[in-house]
């Protein structure tokens, strides 16, 4: 006896798939309201967010500060200004 092949053409149009991923992901689609990611993957990404500002704020702690807005530029001895060699 041989066994009958599989078509994907016909999948599509079958309407009654109970219990089938595709159904599934339809019917996700179709009812957002009633989706909810499970307690286990949300406090994971929690643990996560949590890891990740730590790590984000032990940089921003760790990095060496720059003098960004200075009232007066500091000219160090020996060198000369840029504007006052105008020739």
């Amino acid at each position: 006896m041989t066994r009958r092949k599989k078509t994907r053409s016909l999948a599509d149009k079958v309407s009654i798939r109970t219990g089938k991923r595709k159904d599934y992901r339809k019917w996700r689609r179709d009812n957002p309201d009633e989706v909810t990611p499970s307690r286990r993957y949300v406090e994971k990404k929690r643990q996560q967010r949590k890891a990740q500002a730590a790590r984000k704020l032990e940089r921003e702690r760790s990095a060496p500060t720059l003098d960004l807005h200075v009232t007066e530029p500091v000219a160090k001895p020996g060198q000369e200004d840029d504007n006052s060699k105008e020739s």
